[in-house]
C-alpha cells in the first residue's frame, strides 16, 4: 500500500488538475509531478481508489471514472463555473459540494428530477444558496447509507 503523503498529493494532483480542466488526468501524466516511474504512478491512483475515498476507475482500464465530487465521465448533472460549462457532477448530492471548489466563484448545477424529468437548477457560492429552480427541490437516496461502498458503481 502507497504511504498515506503519496496518496495525498496523488489526490491532489487529481482534484486541481479536474477543477482547472474538468478532466481527470491519466497516471502516465502524473508520474513526473509525483516523481515517480509510470508503474509507481499507476499504482498509487490504484491504492488511493482502494482506500474508503468514494472515486473509481473505469472497468477493465486505467482511466479515472469518477472523482468526487466530479465525474469524468459526463453525467446529466451539469456544472457551470461562472458561465463556463466544462465539469459533471457525480451525483446531484455531489453538486452541492462543487462549490466549495470554487471559492467566491458562482456555480450552476443544471440536471434533471429522476423522477418527473424536470429541469432543475441550483446556484450558490461558498455554500449560499442564490438560486433554486424550482423553489423547493428535495433530494432521496435507495441505498443505504451502510451499502453505499457495496453498489458504487463499477465496483
Amino acid at each position: 500500500m502507497t504511504d498515506a503523503s503519496l496518496l495525498d498529493r496523488t489526490y491532489c494532483i487529481i482534484r486541481d488538475e479536474m477543477r482547472e480542466t474538468g478532466r481527470a488526468p491519466h497516471y502516465a501524466e502524473m508520474a513526473g509531478a509525483l516523481g515517480l516511474s509510470v508503474e509507481e504512478s499507476r499504482r498509487a491512483v490504484y491504492d488511493l481508489m482502494n482506500t474508503p475515498f468514494p472515486g473509481w476507475l473505469h472497468p477493465g482500464m486505467d482511466h479515472v471514472a469518477s472523482f468526487p465530487p466530479f465525474s469524468n465521465v459526463p453525467t446529466h448533472h451539469r456544472i457551470t463555473v461562472e458561465g463556463e460549462q466544462k465539469w459533471s457532477a457525480q451525483c446531484g448530492f455531489e453538486s452541492l459540494a462543487m462549490c466549495w471548489l470554487f471559492p467566491g466563484r458562482t456555480i450552476r448545477v443544471d440536471t434533471y428530477c429522476l423522477h418527473s424529468g424536470e429541469p432543475l437548477r441550483v446556484e450558490m457560492c461558498d455554500g449560499e444558496m442564490l438560486l433554486a429552480e424550482p423553489e423547493t427541490i428535495f433530494g432521496y437516496v435507495s441505498v443505504p447509507f451502510a451499502k453505499w461502498r457495496e453498489n458504487k458503481p463499477f465496483a
